[in-house]
């Protein structure tokens, strides 16, 4: 299939031949057992614990919340643990979340998003277990990843054990982007990982734990509960928005193209019904138009109030992006040029990329594939590491 593209404004026409894997399926939650839902496995290795969750919107088992099932089954859950964006998933990104008493169950709720970012001894004094349950999306700046990780660190180091219920990853059937350089390391970014990692969680937290990527080289006592009927050649529908920009999977296969924009000047559609489905500038030349405005998840989103002219994105997601297997650069670096006398990009712009080299690679004018090129020697040495972790049939 080719398919034909065009941004007027960026005077480019984009051809692109999307090539999606012959037995590839479509699934949803009830065609596999997450980690979660196979109750049997973990909850007798909970038994006489005292338990602390590491949860948010997205940790259900067909509907019912983790910590809901958990309490049922006379768990013993003595806290809730809340990444970016709270536990119950309504937050701005990078807003502090503060910590707060669960009105439903009555636990406390520690924000691992606001005056710190890893339990501390005292966080974990009355807890034996940590227990992650996250549904991720594959992309290193998406922070949960940095939060699995300081749990895990924190509970290596205050002699706790820890477990993931592991859950698919919904852009898990391929790699692509910069590795990450140890100097641009942030909450956006840990490990020397691409942008697109092709992992889930319980294979990432085995590889973190055993590559000595912990601080100080610690290890913690990890227990992964995998997937049943998951691979990595598969796609994945998710069941709940795993936070509140990324509302449909049309976002989450953008998002590592469009996370980009992140660390520059255009707006990538927060307060709008198109969040990483829409890119703008009140400045470019197009037809498209939004106007950002508060709303949960965008209380003061970039531009608020004024009209941004851009592209819609969504259907090119939906039809291209999904099954081309590779991040999308011509928006980038074609905005760059109609817009770069605009301070186009912003300082963490390089920590969301993981290196400086991107942004100097665009200045110069390089082409997109030339610039994809320059990752596959990192993304080579990647996978062999990668491939020692796996837990599911990959797709190479």
């Amino acid at each position: 299939m080719r398919l034909l593209f065009v941004l007027i404004t960026i005077s480019t026409v984009f051809f692109a031949k999307a090539q999606p894997y012959a037995d590839t399926r479509v699934l949803t939650e009830k065609d596999l057992k997450t980690g979660a839902s196979q109750t049997s496995k973990y909850i007798p290795l909970l038994k006489d614990k005292k338990v602390g969750v590491i949860a948010n919107a997205t940790s259900t088992i067909l509907g019912m919340h983790l910590v809901d099932t958990l309490l049922a089954l006379k768990v013993n859950v003595k806290k809730i643990f809340c990444p970016e964006h709270g536990f119950r998933g309504v937050a701005d990104a990078g807003e502090k979340v503060k910590t707060e008493k669960d009105p439903k169950t009555g636990l406390p709720v520690i924000s691992l998003f606001g005056k710190h970012f890893k339990p501390t001894k005292e966080d974990l004094a009355d807890i034996d277990i940590l227990v992650y349950d996250l549904q991720d999306v594959g992309v290193r700046f998406y922070t949960y990843i940095s939060t699995m990780t300081y749990c895990m660190e924190a509970a290596a180091e205050n002699g706790k054990q820890f477990m993931v219920l592991d859950r698919p990853n919904p852009n898990g059937y391929y790699i692509d982007g910069p590795v990450l350089e140890p100097a641009f390391k942030s909450f956006l970014g840990l490990h020397p990982v691409p942008i697109v990692y092709g992992m889930t969680c319980g294979e990432y937290a085995q590889m973190v734990n055993n590559e000595g990527w912990l601080e100080k080289a610690v290890k913690c006592s990890l227990k992964v509960v995998t997937i049943q009927n998951y691979n990595h050649v598969d796609m994945y529908q998710l069941p709940v928005k795993p936070s509140p920009n990324l509302p449909n999977m049309r976002a989450v296969y953008l998002y590592p193209s469009l996370g980009l924009f992140e660390g520059t000047v255009i707006s990538v559609g927060r307060g709008t019904d198109n969040p990483f489905q829409v890119i703008g500038h009140p400045d470019v030349k197009a037809n498209y138009t939004f106007v950002p405005r508060p709303m949960e998840g965008a209380k003061t989103p970039k531009y608020l109030g004024k009209s941004c002219f851009g592209y819609y994105l969504a259907d090119f997601g939906d039809s291209y992006i999904k099954d081309s297997k590779q991040i999308y650069l011509l928006w980038l670096t074609g905005l760059y040029k109609q817009l770069k006398n605009q301070n186009f990009f912003e300082e963490n712009f390089n920590y969301h990329v993981g290196n400086a080299t991107l942004q100097q690679q665009i200045k110069a004018g390089l082409s997109e594939e030339k610039i994809s090129q320059s990752w596959q020697p990192d993304i080579a040495k990647f996978k062999k590491i990668r491939k020692k972790y796996l837990l599911y049939k990959d797709f190479e």
